[in-house]
């Protein structure tokens, strides 16, 4: 195995304040949705907002890429930023 943290098999959480049932529900649906669409980040991304939306009520809004800056408004309790791989997800609630 390399030494590099972003060649993992487990989510690496860089920013949140979500509570523990809606970080573990997340990263997971995370995991799944990138290991389903793997050639496709938009497919991915989709799949998880459906899984937010439907879980915890709407709107949520994902981008998952290998690169991106980002400057967000998010409702309180409602954020999560981490890595999978080499991918970096964000997930955010704005209504």
């Amino acid at each position: 195995m390399k030494g590099d943290a972003m060649n993992t098999n487990f989510a690496l959480v860089v920013k949140t304040d979500l509570n523990e049932e809606m970080l573990a529900e997340c990263t997971e649906s995370a995991q799944t949705a990138i290991e389903k669409h793997s050639s496709s980040n938009e497919n991915a991304s989709k799949m998880l907002k459906e899984i937010m939306d439907k879980k915890f009520g709407g709107p949520w809004h994902v981008v998952i890429g290998e690169t991106f800056g980002f400057e967000v408004t998010h409702q309180l309790t409602n954020i999560l930023y981490m890595y999978f791989n080499n991918l970096a997800i964000l997930v955010w609630k704005c209504s």
